[in-house]
């Protein structure tokens, strides 16, 4: 049925998406960061990743064609962003790299009284985009990841690998019918949709990737993405060991709407209905392996109200687990008011989430919401908390004590949706004897956040923890747990 869908959405995309104008100039220089490839339709709604500062989390994303201007180069790295390989300029190469290094320590982990874990992790990436002519681009990045430190347990392989095809796609784009298409096809970062659902997952050394094709046609309001992706499972040894994994396949089609301006008397907000399907033939629920097909009917909007941004997503999932059918929900409602004019005045803001469980330990219909791929960080960065079964309100702030530190500090509060069913870690794993014992509350987090930016190209980050554990956790033998990190960033 999906199949069909797929296929009629991408014949039909072109006729229905509205006149696009020219293809953008060239982003980067002193100004204006890097903008993306594909512009037509506005550049916060296209799911090509996110920006950070003159950067993007997903380097393909960046157009340096400004750096053919030697006015507009800032230092001699910029010369990397533009390197012509013809003397009109059409065909060109741009270079990219990023080195992160990172301490960490958890206290109590995995929430069990025991020796504290402390992390040295050393990110490696070098990419380069080659632009053949006005339709064609090749895109490589190369990663290596190196973890050390003390009670590491078994790192897995996006923690700790020797050398990786972290991508390698290539992409063919043009006009038809006034509308700007393009299709991409091999390993690639996809973070189209809700970020608790898809993310590139920035908080492990290797980002997550997935290999297969991308299609997409974009208007000036109106566009349609369309993929059929497979997960990527990564050794620790070389080139040779990153494998595809057939088991896990992810397929679907999002629509997008750049709603009107005059909607809310000044808006810049964005409409993304989307139907997806997730098939993993070993999935496990309850100890019990078999194959799932989960299917995601969302809706998803987000953008900017005048001082007020939001993001907010409903979804329901429903599918079959072996012979059991699969009904759940989720709902993420996140918003913060800017108290001032300037882009960098404090924000207040709160996000109240909720996610369905239960099923898993009855032999029922299973309501456990899944998480896919989303942000894992976005309630931990000890990762003990993900949005199945679950509630949650996190109030939070946001200021600028001087110019380019930005401090971001969040309480929230965590329960379970229902107590027949146990506590899910980021990675959907249970904690053990959760689902056995009473108790609605799981935990309360304070978090506080420093991110200076000290120049384009360099940034530092410190951030603190403490996870305070509820009836459902301390009564299945769980503790609380502090975290405390400090990471330096360096790109160009």
């Amino acid at each position: 049925m999906i199949r069909v869908s797929l296929m009629s959405s991408a014949l039909l995309a072109p006729a229905l998406l509205a006149a696009a104008p020219a293809r953008a100039q060239a982003g980067g220089g002193k100004a204006a960061p890097a903008t993306p490839i594909a512009s037509e339709y506005p550049a916060a709604g296209i799911g090509e990743g996110t920006a950070q500062g003159k950067y993007n989390v997903s380097r393909w994303a960046e157009d340096w064609r400004a750096m053919a201007d030697a006015d507009k180069r800032d230092d001699p790295l910029d010369r990397l962003k533009f390197l012509p390989l013809t003397e009109d300029g059409k065909v060109y190469l741009s270079l990219s790299g990023e080195i992160r290094y990172r301490v960490q320590a958890t206290t109590n982990p995995d929430l069990r009284d025991r020796e504290a874990q402390r992390q040295e992790r050393l990110r490696v990436f070098a990419g380069a985009d080659l632009h053949l002519g006005e339709h064609v681009r090749v895109f490589g990045e190369l990663a290596k990841a190196r973890v050390d430190g003390v009670n590491l347990g078994t790192p897995a392989g996006n923690l700790r690998n020797a050398l990786t095809l972290s991508q390698g796609f290539g992409e063919v784009y043009g006009t038809i019918g006034g509308a700007s298409v393009g299709v991409r096809a091999g390993r690639q970062e996809f973070s189209d949709g809700p970020n608790l659902l898809t993310s590139v997952r920035d908080d492990p050394t290797l980002h997550f990737v997935l290999d297969g094709v991308r299609a997409y046609a974009r208007g000036k309001r109106v566009r349609a993405d369309l993929f059929d992706l497979r997960y990527v499972n990564y050794g620790q040894q070389g080139l040779s060991d990153d494998r595809t994994d057939g088991g896990r396949r992810f397929s679907g089609v999002t629509f997008g709407y750049a709603l009107p301006g005059e909607v809310l008397g000044g808006s810049k907000l964005f409409f993304d209905p989307f139907v997806w399907r997730l098939r993993n033939r070993a999935a496990t629920s309850n100890g019990a392996v078999a194959r799932e097909e989960r299917m995601f009917y969302g809706l998803h909007l987000y953008g900017d109200a005048g001082p007020v941004t939001l993001d907010w997503t409903v979804n329901h999932q429903r599918g079959t687990f072996g012979d059991r059918p699969i009904r759940a929900w989720q709902a993420f409602v996140a918003q913060t008011y800017r108290l001032g004019a300037a882009t960098s005045a404090p924000r207040v803001g709160v996000h109240l989430d909720y996610a369905s469980g239960g099923g898993s330990y009855d032999g029922g219909t299973l309501r456990t919401a899944s998480g896919l791929y989303g942000n894992n960080i976005y309630y931990s960065y000890q990762l003990f908390l993900t949005p199945t079964n679950l509630m949650s309100v996190s109030p939070n702030v946001s200021f600028s004590p001087v110019k380019r530190l930005r401090v971001t500090g969040e309480y929230t509060m965590a329960w379970r949706a229902t107590e027949k069913d146990a506590v899910y870690r980021a990675s959907g794993a249970a904690f053990a004897g959760t689902q056995d014992v009473a108790g609605k509350r799981i935990a309360d987090l304070i978090r506080v956040q420093a991110i200076w930016a000290v120049t384009p190209r360099v940034s530092v980050t410190g951030r603190y923890e403490h996870l305070i554990a509820k009836d459902a956790l301390t009564r299945a033998g769980y503790h609380s747990s502090d975290f405390l990190a400090a990471w330096l960033s360096l790109r160009f």
